[in-house]
Parts: C-alpha cells; sequence; structure tokens
C-alpha cells in the first residue's frame, strides 16, 4: 500500500483546532460548522461545546481524516505552527521528489535576494504562507527579536545583511520537508512574488541545472495574470507538458471548433452534456477526484457536495460502452476498491480523447488519425500520465478470426503513446468479466501503480 498521512498525528494536532473551533461556536450553528468541516454530527449530550466538537472528531473515521484536515485548513484561521504541522503531514506522501540539502544549498548560495523582494509586501506575505515568522511566548514578549522582525531588518530594510542563504537557514528551509521546500522555490519564482517576467526566467536559469542534477526539471505550466507559471517534474516525465484540453465521457463524436486558434481555445458546441471538458488549471498533483468534483459542483451550480459526488459519478458512468462489461467492471471496481479516499487520489477519466479529425477515418483514408480515444486516463503526480486499455477481441481479430494488420496497427498506435510519454497498462477483457475475479486483480494493480507514482493512499 502507498504511504498516506499519518492519522494518529493528523488526530493529535486536529484536538487542539476543533476545541477552539467548538468554544467560539454556540451550541445552535455547531452542527452546520461540523458539517462545513465534513465531521460527523456532535452529539447533544456531551457537554460543553468544545467537548461536542472533540467528540465529532473522536467519530470521524480515519479515511476522513485528511480530507477533514485540508477543509479546516481552507476555511478556519489556524496558528502557523500548528498549520505548518497539519500541512507536513498531508504533503507527506506526495512527496515524488528528494532535494537534498546540498541542492537546496546550491540554490540559495546562487540566488539574489534584492530581485526577490521588490515587492516586499508580497515577499512577506509569500514567505508567511509557507514558514512560522511568529511563534511562542518569546515572540509575543519580545516582538523585536522574531523572525519577521530580523527579516523586516535584514532582508527588506538594509538588502545585503543577509544573503538567500541565510534566509534560508533562518526559515528551516534546509532542514523542511521536500512538499514544503517546492513550494517555497516555485513561490519565488511566482508571479505574486516576481511580476516580471525576465526576472522570473533569471531565477529559472538559476534553479533548473540544479533540479536537472537530481532528476527533475523546471517546466512552464501555462501563465496567471499573463506571467509564465511553472512546476517541478521529474526527468522521466519532462517531456509531458501540462494538459490544455482534456475532453472526456462523451456520448457522442465531440462537436468542436476553436474560438481562438492562436490560443488553442478549444470551444465545444452542441448538447453540453454529450461531452465533458474539464477547463480548470492542472497543478503538480495532476488531476484528483476532488478538483473533478469541485469543478462539476461550480459548472452544474449544484450546491450540496453529496449531490455533485453522486452525479458526477453518474454522468462518467454513462459512457461507458454498453457491450463491454469488463470496461465497467474497472471503472465501478477503482471506486469500490478505493471507497472514500478516492476523494484524494487521480480521478479515473473515461473515454478521453487523444486525437480527433472532423472527417471519419474512411473519409481521411491513409492519413486517418487512429486510435482517437483512451478508455481511461490518470493525471498523476508531476505530469505523469497513466493510460488504462481494456482490449476486446475486436483490436486483434475481425470476424472472429485473427488479424495481423489490426494487431500491428495496435502495436504502433501503442508506441506510439509511450513515445508521447504516456504509461500505457493493458488488461484483456477476460481478465475483468468476472467481478469477483477482478476485483483482488485491480487491488494488487492500482497499489502497484499507486506505488510508483507516489500516489498516497488512505
Amino acid at each position: 500500500m502507498a504511504a498516506s498521512p499519518d492519522v494518529t498525528t493528523l488526530r493529535r494536532l486536529l484536538q487542539g483546532v476543533v476545541q477552539a473551533i467548538g468554544d467560539r461556536s454556540t451550541h445552535a450553528c455547531l452542527p452546520e460548522v461540523c458539517r462545513r468541516l465534513g465531521l460527523p454530527e456532535p452529539p447533544v449530550d456531551a457537554g460543553a461545546k468544545w467537548r461536542r466538537a472533540v467528540a465529532s472528531l473522536a467519530a470521524l473515521p480515519d479515511s476522513e481524516v485528511p480530507v477533514v484536515a485540508q477543509n479546516i485548513l481552507d476555511q478556519e484561521d489556524v496558528d502557523a505552527p500548528t498549520r505548518n504541522a497539519i500541512e507536513d503531514e498531508l504533503w507527506a506522501p506526495h512527496q515524488g521528489l528528494s532535494i537534498p540539502t546540498r541542492t537546496r544549498r546550491d540554490i540559495a548560495q546562487e540566488l539574489d535576494l534584492e530581485p526577490l523582494v521588490h515587492y516586499p509586501d508580497r515577499f512577506t506575505a509569500m514567505l508567511d504562507r509557507l514558514w512560522v515568522l511568529d511563534g511562542g511566548l518569546a515572540d509575543v514578549l519580545a516582538p523585536t527579536r522574531s523572525l519577521r522582525a530580523l527579516i523586516d531588518r535584514h532582508v527588506l530594510a538594509n538588502p545585503g545583511d543577509w544573503s538567500a542563504e541565510d534566509l534560508f537557514e533562518r526559515l528551516g528551509a534546509f532542514d523542511a520537508g521536500d512538499a514544503r521546500f517546492e513550494r517555497f522555490l516555485l513561490a519565488l519564482m511566482s508571479p505574486y512574488v516576481l511580476p516580471d517576467e525576465p526576472a522570473q526566467r533569471r531565477v529559472v536559469a538559476i534553479v533548473s541545472p540544479h533540479l536537472n542534477a537530481i532528476g527533475a526539471e523546471l517546466l512552464e505550466n501555462g501563465q496567471e495574470g499573463g506571467y509564465p507559471l511553472f512546476v517541478i517534474a521529474l526527468s522521466g516525465a519532462s517531456r509531458n507538458r501540462t494538459p490544455k484540453n482534456l475532453i472526456f465521457a462523451t456520448l457522442s463524436k465531440p462537436d468542436i471548433r476553436f474560438r481562438n486558434a492562436v490560443d488553442n481555445a478549444v470551444e465545444l458546441l452542441g448538447d453540453p452534456d454529450a461531452c465533458l471538458m474539464y477547463d480548470q488549471p492542472i497543478g503538480p498533483g495532476g488531476v484528483l477526484w476532488r478538483d473533478l468534483q469541485a469543478w462539476w459542483k461550480d459548472s452544474r451550480d449544484i450546491t450540496d457536495d453529496g449531490e455533485a459526488k453522486r452525479s458526477l459519478y453518474q454522468r462518467l458512468g454513462r459512457c461507458l460502452p454498453a457491450n463491454s462489461p469488463a470496461q465497467r467492471n474497472l471503472w465501478e471496481l477503482y471506486h469500490e476498491i478505493h471507497g472514500p479516499a478516492v476523494h484524494e487520489l487521480p480521478a479515473l477519466l473515461p473515454e478521453i480523447w487523444l486525437h480527433w479529425d472532423p472527417k471519419t477515418v474512411e473519409q481521411r483514408g491513409r492519413d486517418a488519425l487512429l486510435h482517437l480515444r483512451m478508455d481511461f486516463l490518470l493525471l498523476m503526480p508531476h505530469n505523469c500520465r497513466v493510460v488504462l486499455e481494456v482490449d476486446g477481441s475486436q483490436h486483434y481479430a475481425t470476424a472472429g478470426r485473427p488479424d495481423r494488420h489490426k494487431y500491428a496497427a495496435q502495436m504502433r498506435g501503442d508506441r506510439n503513446l509511450k513515445l508521447a510519454g504516456y504509461e500505457v497498462f493493458r488488461f484483456g477483457t477476460a481478465e475483468l468479466e468476472d467481478r469477483t475475479a477482478a476485483k483482488p486483480l485491480l487491488e494488487e494493480f492500482f497499489t502497484t501503480v499507486f506505488q510508483r507514482f507516489n500516489v498516497p493512499v488512505a
């Protein structure tokens, strides 16, 4: 089983936060607060408000603890030390790249702080989001000695007092978890901190060689406000760019036009329910079910999370071919095997379009693009793309007889996918048609795949 957050540690960290949430709520409002955060209904006979809130946390299934922890971070005001401790637990299983201390120090020694602090309020806000600048009674009693005050004095007010290496040392960046350090690096070259593209690219030029040396690469990942965004990708996936158009779950061939061909802006026409197009930015974590559900909920004006989950699952299931029970078994068992944990796992995208041509294969002739759709696609962390195909006899036979030309075309398409940066895994229909036999096979398969691509499973 792939790594997952330490639930015992998360419960301990959340205990005080949940107690405080109970204290500042009223008895009448507490049930709604718990529902909003994903906590069970607080018992009415537990006594004080904080005791009711803590009892609700105790009743929470282990599989839901990471989800509630993230909800609390997103919706509640949590002090920086506790916030970071919770984040470190949530982020730890997602650390696909190990960044050694020497690499971190080499980067710090080359960085120049002066352009990074050109917008001091933005720079400080970024540090505040990732690090603990004020903490403990000592900082309350002597605020001029806090890390925030020292940064104000030695980095912002007197440039040159501290080097980037000094700042990294004081922040604890050399000893921080890989996930936090990765976010810190990306923040230093972000449009928020550096709304200056040449300056962004100078930082990228400094950092890139050090990441290349440890098997990683900085890739451009779209734009924000006209400025480039960057992600860190493992070198094995560096040839993959961030997907621009995710067109999937089609009930018929998509009716597509370019709204703006220069910008590769695609528009779907016709029945909006006949074809889905995910149009949200895709970060370094790939596309999780929670990302897909949030997009669906927003785009369909659904107010209830449970309804969004149910209706999305049903809509995606409708696109599966009726003549392939093996494909449907794979879809249903993926969600059955992982249960509530699927919320934090890569979304299994069905019937996703790889090629599109307004003409049919017959009309296009020998220049036709074959293998137009993939049965399933998982967009994993760090731009890794995993394709799952369920192959029936139609993939290698014609009229029930082996067809070497069809088989050769299938193998050619497989090679092309792999050369384009996709990881392709094929199942024979005979493996998946019996649901009972298919379940342990898929349990073992997904456990192995998620371990390989550093995907945590609760």
